[in-house]
């Protein structure tokens, strides 16, 4: 395998046919179909599943299109540090997160580094703990957002100063609406939709003494702005953290916390042994900055209350 090869399946993957393909990469149809069966008869597996007007994968295709995507993905990036490295800080930072107010501290640290570096790119990559950590393992990610608790014993990590507060998403005409809080007995009585990237059992262990179980749990959610509308529409109550829905005058929602209070702290990880790009040691030399700064002044404000 090659890499130019390996673009060349991943465009007939993208267009959905080597007709397609061929167009968009300015080759002959008979050149790209004769260097995807040299690549076919060189992994010992077909990879497409040809019919009249289209292709599909076949499981071996599917497996080599995720593998593709990361060694190409991994191929450019490689190119870009090295090219860069003699060169003033410029080049991109990868970041990984579940949907959290913390990613607002990152984005102050960005804004600051994009500053002093304007040639410098941020991607962000967003999806629950298991898709971060399998991006940070295959080396994709610079940086990953953790929600405690969490295995940091294979990485290294910073604890932003600032924690989630989870609590109850709820339409505006509930009952519940009215309340100041929500305890445990409300939880037990309404259909709930949970979030799929926290376990229940771990974050809220210490905060009820029943069982994800004992709850009515008509749906789960992996981004909670889809979760809102079902609830939105009356089909239950999100189990959620606070200030990641823009509930303005407008909206038929209100947040209400869980009392007593239960918040989550969140963690900034990386590999140990990972080599940083100068553009990902700046920025992370500006997010100690920012975190040893807002750590000080809440000593400050705390001695002064004192």
């Amino acid at each position: 395998m090659n890499l130019r090869v390996l673009r060349y399946f991943l465009a007939i993957v993208e267009e959905g046919s080597i007709t397609g393909a061929a167009e968009y990469l300015s080759i002959s149809q008979p050149s790209l179909s004769r260097q995807i069966k040299d690549l076919e008869e060189h992994l010992g597996h077909k990879l497409f599943d040809r019919g009249s007007r289209t292709i599909t994968l076949t499981p071996a295709g599917e497996l080599l299109r995720d593998r593709a995507r990361e060694i190409v993905l991994m191929a450019d990036r490689t190119e870009a540090e090295l090219t860069s490295m003699d060169k003033p800080i410029n080049g991109n930072v990868y970041i990984g997160a579940g949907e959290t107010e913390a990613v607002r501290f990152l984005t102050r640290a960005a804004e600051c580094m994009l500053q002093q570096y304007p040639q410098v790119k941020f991607h962000i990559f967003s999806g629950n703990g298991q898709a971060v950590t399998d991006q940070l393992e295959s080396g994709l990610l610079d940086f990953g957002l953790l929600f405690e608790p969490s295995d940091n014993t294979k990485y290294s990590y910073i604890s932003l100063p600032t924690a989630d507060r989870w609590g109850l998403l709820i339409r505006k005409d509930s009952t519940l609406a009215s309340h100041n809080g929500i305890r445990q007995e409300d939880l037990e009585q309404i259909p709930l939709l949970l979030s799929r990237q926290v376990r229940f059992d771990r974050e809220f262990s210490g905060w009820s003494s029943f069982s994800e179980h004992e709850l009515h749990v008509v749906g789960t959610y992996n981004l909670l702005f889809n979760a809102s509308l079902f609830v939105s529409e009356g089909c239950g109550y999100a189990l959620c953290l606070d200030r990641i829905i823009n509930l303005t005058e407008g909206s038929n929602l209100v947040f209400k916390p869980l009392v007593p209070e239960l918040r989550t702290r969140v963690n900034l990880v990386w590999k140990s042994n990972r080599h940083f790009s100068s553009a990902a040691s700046q920025y992370l030399e500006i997010l100690r900055r920012q975190i040893g700064t807002e750590n000080a002044c809440k000593s400050t404000e705390a001695r002064k209350t004192l």
